[in-house]
């Protein structure tokens, strides 16, 4: 078993002082939004095998079965399939979605064969992948996630009471559900940029009033005003009224499959994903939007948020969902608790989000503190003990 060191990414909208925090560091004044976990290349972990560090990815390329185990090495290749990350937004993220596997497959292809620099901004396919995600909170966690019924964001819109938004009213109001919501989405995306600024601006002070008012939308408009401040005049502050507005407690987690459009606003959480860079953007963001492409991606009907809690599974406690490149669990630990066998076959990596535990294995020990992780390859048996919350992201295979 190897600790990780590992690197942050200061993307502009992550907190300035929730990742120091968690990592017992002092606060640089810029942001720190996502530590990332994994052998992603973009920022692999670095592992110290006595001759300095060495990227996890390198160790893994040069051993693939024995870090990885058989199942995995012959299902997914001779790579690590997941990403972990502590995520941490102080600012809203885009609004955004990705493709299935069928799709990222066709418009890799697509984009490969007309020559489109990898690094092109209007790139949409960095790779064939889907991008499958999962975000558990550590701290209350504010996001959008999928699309509310479309009487209900008839509803959220027309209480707003601006003019250039009741023909989207009427169309939600007439049309079946995935026609409304595809035409509206298309006409918020496509309208004259001056015409829409003017609507974020008078949606965004109707928002302010009404968050102010005790009611069942409150905390979406509240949303709505926040994100016209941090994006005024963008579209994406319309196209969120359409989507459902979710707060997760500590411990609660969101699943967010293929074409389901979806944002995080605050709070910290840890994130799991299929390795993919693959995203379409529909909005909060100066980056390209591919219209037509997204069109193409997103799933035109209402889903429920789907909160998850963990579930007791052998000793931890697990977070199911339906895909097989990862599977997160935790454990709480106990001081006077009898300590717990961590289950081999499968790569994994230990995050300890809280309080300390001690890792075993066979004469070997590790201890992590708040905010360190450890990767054990996947014939490595183990046990945890300690008083704290640690994270287990691993494969489900």
């Amino acid at each position: 078993m190897d600790r990780l060191a590992n690197t942050v990414r200061p993307y502009a909208w992550g907190s300035t002082t929730a990742i120091p925090r968690l990592l017992g560091f002092e606060p640089t004044g810029e942001p720190q939004a996502e530590l990332w976990m994994g052998a992603h290349p973009g920022a692999p972990s670095r592992v110290d095998r006595g001759a300095g560090p060495l990227a996890l990815s390198d160790a893994i390329a040069a051993d693939p079965e024995g870090h990885l185990g058989t199942a995995v090495t012959d299902r997914f290749g001779p790579r690590l399939p997941f990403l972990f990350k502590i995520l941490a937004a102080g600012a809203p993220l885009s609004l955004q979605v990705h493709p299935d596997l069928a799709q990222a497959n066709e418009g890799h292809a697509d984009e490969e064969a007309r020559g489109v620099p990898i690094d092109a901004p209007h790139r949409n396919y960095k790779d064939a992948n889907h991008k499958p995600e999962l975000i558990c909170a550590l701290t209350p966690f504010e996001g959008l996630c999928g699309f509310r019924p479309e009487r209900e964001a008839a509803d959220l819109l027309a209480s707003l009471d601006v003019d250039s938004l009741k023909p989207y009213v009427d169309i939600l109001h007439a049309q079946p559900e995935a026609d409304a919501l595809r035409e509206v989405l298309t006409a918020v995306l496509t309208a004259d940029r001056t015409a829409m600024a003017e609507t974020v601006t008078q949606a965004a002070a109707a928002a302010e009033r009404l968050a102010e008012v005790d009611g069942p939308h409150q905390d979406a408009y509240a949303a709505c005003a926040f994100l016209a401040r941090h994006y005024p005049g963008d579209p994406g502050v319309i196209a969120a009224m359409l989507l459902n507005h979710v707060t997760l407690q500590p411990g609660e987690a969101l699943f967010l499959s293929a074409g389901v459009p979806h944002a995080y606003l605050s709070g910290l959480g840890v994130e799991i994903m299929a390795n993919s860079d693959n995203v379409l953007r529909c909005g909060l963001t100066p980056k390209h939007i591919d219209v037509p492409e997204l069109l193409r991606i997103v799933r035109f009907e209402s889903t429920a948020p789907g909160v998850l809690r963990p579930e007791p599974v052998g000793g931890e406690e697990t977070y199911e969902t339906p895909v097989e490149e990862f599977r997160l669990s935790r454990y709480v630990l106990a001081a006077a608790g009898e300590g717990r066998r961590i289950p081999s076959g499968t790569p994994q990596i230990l995050l300890c989000t809280d309080g300390s535990a001690l890792l075993r294995s066979g004469t070997d020990e590790l201890r992590l503190e708040q905010g360190e992780s450890a990767f054990l390859p996947a014939g490595e048996e183990a046990t945890l003990t300690g008083e704290g919350t640690v994270f287990r992201a691993t494969v489900a295979v």
